[in-house]
């Protein structure tokens, strides 16, 4: 991978989390909220409210705003939450760490899962094996988030009550517990994650079993294991690669909603309390933090498709 590859890849996500700013200081300039009237409340004089406006910029043309507001993102500054009246960042990173952990975790747990039993499918084509993971598979893109958490905390939690319905812990003061309290946003998460890759899986490794260079490695003598594992799976999975990383924007909304049913305090949950309080700098720290995830997310899967297969060279 070329030097002047990794420049321009690295410039795109500049230029696309530049176009994202664009937008998102758009939509939340036409948004019904008045930052001095969230901050002030309603009973606030006229002179008290012009003032404030004054101090914040908020009578500046729309365009001297947004470069404003920009020249504090690049210095690490997000403003202040209309809503606390702490600065947005801090808030906003920590929120954003605890949707990372339960988003790697979500996809770790889909790997351990998906890509056995996308090969167990394919090695099983056409039998039992292979109609039972279609079956799951087909449940599993089929059932929302919203349905499959509001069904893991009915049964598993409240009837079963195996695992905590909702609330977070964190690991670095109880880990056991932290684990438990994650356990089901991560089922639930990865359900459709690993019903996507679980079909990709199985049919990419199905065309690769009937390639000229596999019936070339059996001829040769290699075991049924060696031409399967080191060979097959290692050229069907480059493009199960792709998919993961176009699910991370799936993940990203998924846990959106995930994170509100169980009470998780992420980066979405944040979000959905900063769009029902209309706080402004939040709303625009956090989707701007998400689009941010979804870039690098992209950029390092390209790095790792570009690692797993050498032919693969980008200029």
């Amino acid at each position: 991978m070329s030097p002047n590859y990794l420049l321009k890849r690295l410039l795109m996500i500049v230029y696309t989390l530049f176009i994202v700013s664009l937008v998102v200081f758009a939509i939340t300039q036409v948004l019904p909220a008045d930052a001095a009237v969230m901050m002030l409340g309603e009973n606030a004089t006229d002179q008290a409210l012009e003032a404030l406006r004054q101090q914040m910029g908020l009578n500046d043309p729309v365009w001297l705003q947004y470069l404003h507001w920009l020249g504090g993102i690049l210095h690490g500054d997000f403003g202040q939450s209309l809503r606390t009246g702490q600065p947005v960042g801090p808030a906003m990173f920590q929120a954003l760490g605890r949707s990372l952990l339960l988003a790697v975790l979500s996809i770790a747990l889909m790997l351990v899962l998906a890509i056995p039993l996308g090969v167990l499918a394919a090695i099983r084509r056409g039998k039992v094996a292979d109609m039972v993971v279609s079956l799951i598979s087909y449940a599993g893109v089929s059932l929302p988030e919203f349905v499959t958490a509001t069904l893991a905390v009915l049964f598993v939690a409240d009837w079963a009550k195996l695992l905590p319905p909702t609330g977070y812990v964190p690991l670095t003061e109880n880990f056991l517990d932290g684990l438990a309290h994650l356990a089901l946003p991560v089922c639930v998460v990865s359900i459709i994650l690993i019903a996507h890759v679980s079909r990709m899986v199985r049919s990419e490794l199905v065309d690769v079993l009937h390639t000229d260079y596999i019936r070339a490695a059996r001829l040769k003598g290699l075991s049924t294991s060696r031409v399967l594992f080191g060979h097959a799976l290692r050229n069907a999975l480059l493009p199960t690669i792709t998919v993961v990383a176009l699910d991370v924007g799936y993940l990203l909304g998924g846990i959106i909603v995930v994170e509100e049913i169980f009470a998780l305090p992420g980066i979405g949950r944040q979000l959905i309390v900063a769009i029902q309080t209309r706080d402004l700098p939040a709303i625009q720290a956090g989707v701007l933090l998400m689009a941010a995830t979804y870039s690098i997310v992209n950029f390092a899967a390209d790095i790792l498709y570009a690692w797993l297969d050498k032919r693969i060279q980008y200029d």
